[in-house]
């Protein structure tokens, strides 16, 4: 069974940084696109950054030139380095991973809780 677990979230003050990691185990895998997503009580979940399998990237406007998505392949695992935080970025992140081959399907992470006080 496929798991992905993250970690990192916490609370921390505006121009603070965090890193979050997610890892998915349960198998070997051959991973398509890792991203990260955000949701806020009443909002849509919104794709904050993306990663291919060949290392392209892309960002939501609202992080751009402050979170880096990077991912280590031989460890199944995607990480978010976010600097410069917001009090609006504050909402609960989630791990996304779309697999092929054997494990195919769109994986999600439980979520961790990201807090930006002012």
């Amino acid at each position: 069974q496929v798991q992905l677990v993250e970690s990192g979230g916490g609370l921390v003050q505006a121009g603070g940084s965090l890193r979050l990691s997610c890892a998915a185990s349960g198998g070997i895998f051959s991973i398509n696109i890792m991203a990260w997503y955000r949701q806020t009580p009443g909002k849509q979940r919104e794709l904050v950054a993306l990663i291919t399998g060949t290392g392209s990237t892309n960002y939501a406007d609202s992080v751009k030139g402050r979170f880096t998505i990077s991912r280590d392949n031989p460890k199944n695992t995607v990480y978010l380095q976010m600097n410069s935080l917001k009090p609006e970025d504050t909402a609960v992140y989630y791990c996304n991973m779309i697999m092929q081959r054997a494990y195919a399907g769109n994986y999600w992470g439980q979520g961790t809780q990201v807090t930006v006080s002012s």
